[in-house]
């Protein structure tokens, strides 16, 4: 799974890279030549979608998610374990929620041959269609996620099920960032 965090890391990093490049033209344009290209905002909300999609999927692979857990290490691992699984439930459920009601908003923007109410007009098929296609990630990796979880709850192994699925203590992220520090 490091190497799917990692493409998509990189994606949406050159994604925010190529962006910003866009706005820094964008502004010089407009300070030295008194010329806009216009659409700085309209392709601004475009990344933010997708990024924050893949960002989704990257939370839910790097326990990444934010979960109150001050209470967490002080239960018994069975209530570790349930509420391990609630959480990775509840994010399998969001998944299909992105899916479903989502993908109206594709069908609707089809149905109408909706565009962009921008200056450059774009047709929003094209800009929904990769946001989808992230959310589509998202969903593919919490239900993978939860069959795992599943899979080590019927096999009783609760300690591995608290660790893979449980979220991270202090250790475990000092451990994380200085790994990366040192592979830097």
């Amino acid at each position: 799974m490091h190497f799917f965090t990692r493409v998509a890391s990189w994606s949406f990093g050159l994604i925010l890279l190529a962006f910003s490049l866009f706005v820094t033209l964008e502004t010089l344009s407009r300070k030295i030549f008194n010329h806009s290209f216009q659409g700085a905002d309209e392709l601004g909300g475009y990344v933010l979608a997708i990024c924050g999609s893949l960002a989704f999927s990257i939370a839910v692979v790097e326990r990444g998610h934010i979960r109150i857990d001050f209470l967490y290490d002080r239960m018994p691992p069975r209530v570790q374990a349930a509420l391990n699984i609630l959480a990775t439930l509840s994010m399998f459920a969001f998944g299909i929620f992105f899916l479903r009601y989502c993908f109206s908003v594709i069908k609707d923007t089809l149905e109408y041959g909706s565009t962009a109410a921008t200056p450059w007009a774009t047709p929003l098929i094209y800009p929904q269609t990769i946001w989808y296609a992230a959310l589509v990630i998202f969903f593919i990796v919490t239900a993978w996620r939860t069959a795992s979880a599943l899979r080590q709850l019927v096999s009783g192994d609760l300690d591995g099920l608290n660790h893979d699925f449980g979220p991270k203590g202090v250790s475990e992220e000092l451990n994380d960032e200085l790994t990366d520090l040192r592979s830097r």
